[in-house]
Order: C-alpha cells, then structure tokens, then sequence
C-alpha cells in the first residue's frame, strides 16, 4: 500500500480505493465519482469535463455563467443567443442596467446620447410621445419614442 496515495476525509486517513467508495462525490451529469480537481456549481459536483456550456461544449471552469432553462451557458453564448445588445456600445445589457427602447433599437440610457453634445437641445430629433425627456450634458434622459429628421 506503500504506492496508494492517502486522502484525508473527517481527520482521518484513507486510501484512495476507500475514500473512493466512501467519500467521493458523484458527478452531477454523468454520476461517476470524481476523484480529482471537481467543480460545484448549482447544488452539485461536477467533472470539470462535464460542467461545460450547452451550447459550445466548452468546460465553463471558474468563468462567469448564466442559466437558461436550468442550463449552464458560458458568457459568451449566453449573451449571443438570449441577451439584449446596446445598439450604441454594441455591449449586454446586463440586469440591473438602466436603458431605454428607441429608434427601434434598444441602448444603455448613457449610450443614447445627442449627436450634438454642444447644444443644449436634441437637434434632429422631435419628440412624438415624450415622458421626461431633456438633455443634460449633452445626454438625452427619460423615456419615451422619437423620429429622426
């Protein structure tokens, strides 16, 4: 047994044969028991190999994930397939961001911003159906639908 490496479990001693059938925890996808560097994540232990992104296949490690449908998406796939893009950044909107719908698009309210940040009104823009809207610094606020002229 000289050759058997020990694992230590609850203070005690174990072989690595016994801390097998004891101790190790049972992957969360294919309930094999994991005897290396595992990964806990949503309630369960996992392969490293097997907590992957369902859409691309790739391990998801330590990155940031999101779920969908109780499904693991790594970040990028996340936002490609589900999330909401800011027309002015071309970046997430992520929860907790504020934003506003116009133009048919959807933007972070401090990416819709006046194209002539010079002025104190929004030049080109007429307001059909405003709710609070003025400029400040050269940032359009509050919310509301507008036509391009």
């Amino acid at each position: 047994m000289a050759y058997i490496g020990f694992v230590e479990e609850k203070g005690a001693l174990y072989c690595e044969l016994c801390y097998e059938k004891f101790f190790a925890p049972e992957c969360g996808r294919c309930q094999r028991k994991i005897l290396g560097e595992v990964i806990n994540a949503l309630k369960q232990t996992w392969h490293v190999s097997c907590f992957v992104c369902v859409a691309c296949g790739k391990p998801i490690r330590n990155n940031v994930f999101h779920l969908e449908d109780g499904e693991p998406y790594c970040e990028t796939d996340y936002y490609a397939l589900f999330g909401t893009i800011c027309r002015g950044c071309e970046f997430p909107i992520e929860a907790g961001d504020m934003f506003l719908e116009a133009l048919g698009y959807t933007w972070h309210d401090t990416c819709f911003v006046c194209s002539g940040v010079s002025s104190e009104s929004v030049l080109g823009l007429h307001a059909l159906d405003v709710i609070a809207a003025s400029v400040t610094n050269g940032r359009l606020t509050g919310l509301g639908a507008f036509l391009l002229i």
